[in-house]
């Protein structure tokens, strides 16, 4: 699908804040209500607009470890990386899993209380895994940025 500068300054407006009501998108990106409305649903069917979320803040809500983690299998055949994948799909501290090339297979975003959630975690997804051959962490000191727009 071919995005004009309409559909684009929709987009952004969007991801700076999903929250806004049709009218007040309307006015923002210079269109008329029922063109923006139209537009924004049409963006929506065609997968362009994934889901609306609220972003909370991790530390202020009890999540005030961060842990950033390799993940490395002895077997990576499809089936394999698939059933890792099902089984941190489950796991709502881990926010995002990447596989990776080249290096680990794995990269996973994680947000948990504190360091004894993350050993309880990392038994669970990590230790008692016979294919997981190998895992590196790195804990957060500090988020200097984090956007999770994409440039349209």
């Amino acid at each position: 699908m071919e995005l004009d500068d309409l559909d684009k300054r929709i987009l952004r407006q969007l991801q700076q804040d999903a929250s806004l009501t049709n009218h007040a998108l309307a006015e923002r990106v210079h269109a008329s209500p029922p063109t923006c409305l139209r537009r924004v649903n049409r963006l929506a069917k065609e997968g362009m607009i994934e889901r609306q979320i609220a972003l909370l803040a991790p530390g202020k809500i009890g999540s005030s470890l961060t842990a950033i983690v390799e993940i490395t299998l002895d077997h990576q055949a499809t089936e394999k990386l698939l059933e890792f994948e099902r089984l941190v799909a489950h796991e709502i501290a881990v926010q995002q899993c990447y596989r990776v090339s080249p290096g680990p297979d794995f990269v996973l975003i994680i947000h948990v209380k504190d360091m004894d959630a993350y050993h309880q975690l990392a038994h669970r997804l990590f230790a008692s895994q016979s294919n997981v051959r190998n895992v590196k962490t790195y804990f957060t000191i500090l988020r200097s940025k984090f956007d999770p727009s994409v440039e349209v």
